[in-house]
């Protein structure tokens, strides 16, 4: 990859590898800087929302679902079984705008009969939330599988209250779950180009629509490398940002 941000798209490979490379980085950035922050962005609010959406969920599951939890866990999965692109575009029949969600509302007087949501930055969201959802449901749910109960009645026997038990015992214990969910969430999330393009509008437009475009529309080779090569780079130094924030030692158990 690092490669081809040399190459200049000529066939004669002896006159094709070129050194301006520093430049293609830096126009390759200069121009596509917007969409890039719109992606990081949008990959940060999906990471959260997941987790807000899985945590409680997977928590039931885990300390209540007793012995019907691999039957929760996989009517939770069973959506995502069809592929990725019929479930975005499931999803883009649900927020259209006499859609089954938005329809409904508006028959009954709940919006207004000019409300949108499809093509809109809430749209895109909402859909990525949903298509990565078992990205971080899965690592939480394992984290809380592994957590021994009886450590939360010897909280509960301290006098601790549940706001408390939960900071001081869940939280900490499960945060393997949370750094593994947010990882494998916000990596292919910031990536994503067929949310953005199905379910948004040129201006949700996002890094992972223009690498695509550039490899394989414009066949422009150097820009697309580079962007790929640049994405990777800053996804690296947010992995380590954040293990560093989490700690470590709390990670690795």
């Amino acid at each position: 990859m690092f490669l081809f941000t040399f190459y200049d798209g000529t066939i004669d490979i002896g006159y094709s590898f070129t050194s301006d490379w520093p430049q293609t980085y830096f126009e390759a950035f200069t121009t596509y800087d917007t969409q890039i922050i719109r992606s990081v962005i949008y990959a940060l609010i999906v990471t959260v929302a997941t987790l807000l959406i899985s945590f409680p969920m997977m928590y039931w599951i885990a300390m209540k679902g007793g012995r019907r939890k691999n039957l929760f866990v996989l009517l939770m999965l069973l959506p995502f079984f069809t592929p990725f692109l019929i479930r975005t575009l499931a999803w883009q029949l649900v927020l259209s705008d006499q859609g089954i969600f938005l329809g409904t509302l508006k028959d009954i007087g709940l919006l207004s009969a000019d409300f949108k949501l499809l093509a809109s930055p809430l749209a895109v969201i909402s859909g990525m939330t949903y298509n990565f959802l078992p990205f971080m449901a899965l690592p939480l749910y394992v984290a809380l599988e592994k957590l021994d109960s009886s450590l939360l009645d010897a909280a509960a026997d301290l006098y601790s209250s549940k706001r408390e038990a939960f900071l001081k015992v869940t939280l900490p214990l499960t945060l393997p779950g949370v750094f593994a969910g947010s990882l494998l969430t916000f990596i292919p999330s910031v990536g994503d180009f067929i949310d953005a393009e199905i379910l948004g509008n040129p201006n949700t437009t996002m890094i992972g629509s223009i690498i695509r475009r550039q490899l394989l529309v414009n066949q422009d080779y150097p820009t697309g490398a580079a962007l790929s090569f640049l994405l990777i780079a800053g996804i690296l130094v947010a992995v380590f940002l954040y293990a560093r924030a989490l700690g470590t030692e709390e990670l690795t158990g």
